[in-house]
This record gives structure tokens, C-alpha cells and sequence, in this order.
């Protein structure tokens, strides 16, 4: 039985020591390991790369950011601005179809001054870390062109995404061309909403996603007191996001129903921080209080101008 305990130890310490020789520590004290692809040429200076990469904080395994389900990164590899315990450290060394794990120390990203401690990163702890290398490209030029074909597939994912919802809770929808899924319970009574109006409306939002799907994050249905007021916009004034802008002309007063948006159309890539995160499609209960003439603008002071017969300034 001792014999047996020695030899399964051994090969125990064997395994551990193979791991950890595959890791390589950069000159920051960064930790990584690179899975290379069939990549030959190494990223050099002046390209620019186009990547995938996840943060993870270690001793929660909780996601800090990543781009793996939505639109990859893309990053100049500049060797004059090499940033220490960062992805850029190590990125020289990777070539296209690399994939990489890492971890950063929070106590050096502390002491290089690029975070605080705090309750999210707390002394000790370790950032995890995987990156892929998608692409490298040697002008900004071919960076447009793929990054435009790039949104393209990442607003038909999300259009996808808010089908694939409706049909999922059964409910009854139209698509508009947009990519809008609207599901009309009650049209209303008289004309329907159109831009120069105001509208006044109960609302309630809630995520609709492969994340918090139900969770409610605003609204005013359900509230009490001054929460609880109808909210007022005139539509057309870029007030709301887009998708209330074109959504809310299918509803006249009195109207009900349920609007399932994508990211695209409501607060896209870059969220609505801290409540909305990036790429976040929603879904909105709404109920259509009044719709009356937009309230007149007081008038704006113009500064003089000098030149007869030109247009006022600010017009």
C-alpha cells in the first residue's frame, strides 16, 4: 500500500510538473501558454490583429469582459507602446490561429497603477485569461472591410437571437425590416403614434438574451409614487433608442404590447454601463397612456448677424 501511495504521488508530481512547463512567464511576471495554430509568420510591427480574448476573475471564475460570442477585437501591435501584464506583452510571439491562456496578478496591475483594489479585485487574486488570434492584416483598410463584414454578422446573430425568442414564449410577432419583433395585444384607439408627436407611456424592460433572460432592469409599471408617472418623449427626436422610435408607430392611445429589440437597434456594442451591458437584446412591455401634439419650444436667442440676407447664426 506505501509502495502504491509513493508511485501514484509520483506520477501525481510528474503530471503537475509537465503542466506547469508548458506555461512561460513574460518579463512582467505575466504567465501564458500558446496552443499554436497553422499560423507561420509571427505578428510583427505595425500589424494589426484580430483576436478574441476573455477576462476572468480567478477565485470567483466570474466574467469580467469577453468577446468570444459577439465581434472580435481588433488591436494595432505597436512595439513602442509595448504595454507590461498586458495581451500586447506577449502578443509578438503569436502568429494567426494561436490560441493563448493567461493570468494576470492583480498586485502587479495594482502596482503599475492600471487598477485599484477594490471588491472586484482584491489583493492575491489572479485575472484568467484566454485569447485567440484570428487574423492578422497589414493595413487599416482591410481592417474596415472585415470589421464592417464583422457587424453584419453580429446584427444578424442579434435579429436571429429576438426570433428565436418569440417562437421560443409562443408569442404572436411581426418582424419589422429592422429586424424588430413587435407583438401588437391591443392596437389602440384613433391614429397611431407618428414622429412630432408626444407619447406617453408605461413601460417595463427586461433582458432577453442567452443571459438575466426575464431579469427586469427598468420601467414603470408596477411602481409607486413619482416612479410610477408614464414617462413622455416626443418621437423623432432620437429621445429613445431607435427601436422605440419605430416600434411605437404600430400603437395608437390605449394600445398594448411587447417589443423585443436587437442590441443594435437599442444600446449596442457598448451598453448602457452600469445597468446595460454591451450587446445586451431587450424586451420592452409597453402601454401607449396618450398621444398628443408635441408641446411648443420656447424660442432660442440668436446671436446678430452682419451679412443682410444671410441665414441667422445656429440655424
Amino acid at each position: 500500500m506505501t509502495k502504491m501511495r509513493t508511485l501514484t504521488s509520483l506520477i501525481a508530481a510528474i503530471v503537475l510538473f509537465a503542466s506547469c512547463k508548458q506555461y512561460e512567464k513574460a518579463p512582467s511576471g505575466l504567465t501564458y501558454r500558446i496552443e499554436h495554430g497553422n499560423g507561420k509568420e509571427k505578428i510583427k510591427q505595425g500589424d494589426f490583429v484580430k483576436l478574441h480574448v476573455e477576462y476572468r476573475l480567478k477565485s470567483k471564475d466570474s466574467l469580467l469582459q469577453g468577446s468570444f460570442d459577439n465581434i472580435p477585437m481588433y488591436l494595432p501591435y505597436d512595439t513602442s507602446r509595448m504595454s507590461k501584464h498586458t495581451i500586447v506583452e506577449i502578443m509578438g510571439k503569436c502568429a494567426a490561429g494561436d490560441k493563448v491562456d493567461f493570468a494576470l496578478s492583480i498586485d502587479t496591475l495594482k502596482n503599475l497603477g492600471m487598477i485599484d483594489y477594490n471588491e472586484t479585485f482584491r489583493q492575491g487574486d489572479l485575472i484568467s485569461g484566454k485569447m485567440e488570434i484570428l487574423k492578422v492584416f497589414k493595413s487599416q483598410d482591410e481592417v474596415k472591410a472585415d470589421y464592417v463584414k464583422e457587424m453584419d454578422l453580429e446584427k444578424q446573430r442579434e435579429i436571429q437571437g429576438v426570433k428565436d425568442y418569440a417562437a421560443k414564449k409562443g408569442y404572436k410577432t411581426v418582424s419589422t425590416s429592422s429586424g424588430i419583433q413587435i407583438e401588437v395585444q391591443q392596437q389602440g384607439q384613433g391614429p397611431k403614434a407618428d414622429s412630432g408627436q408626444q407619447v406617453s407611456i408605461m413601460y417595463r424592460g427586461y433582458f432577453i438574451g442567452k443571459k438575466n433572460t426575464g431579469v427586469e432592469f427598468d420601467g414603470n409599471m408596477g411602481k409607486k409614487g413619482p416612479e410610477a408617472a408614464p414617462i413622455q418623449f416626443v418621437l423623432g427626436t432620437g429621445s429613445v433608442i431607435p427601436a422605440w422610435e419605430e416600434a411605437l408607430k404600430y400603437f395608437a392611445k390605449g394600445g398594448k404590447g411587447r417589443i423585443l429589440v436587437p442590441s443594435m437597434l437599442a444600446y449596442g456594442q457598448q451598453g448602457s454601463a452600469p445597468v446595460i451591458p454591451p450587446f445586451a437584446n431587450l424586451g420592452f412591455d409597453i402601454e401607449i397612456v396618450d398621444i398628443t401634439a408635441a408641446p411648443a419650444q420656447p424660442a432660442q436667442p440668436v446671436a446678430p448677424n452682419t451679412q443682410p440676407g444671410a441665414a441667422p447664426k445656429g440655424k
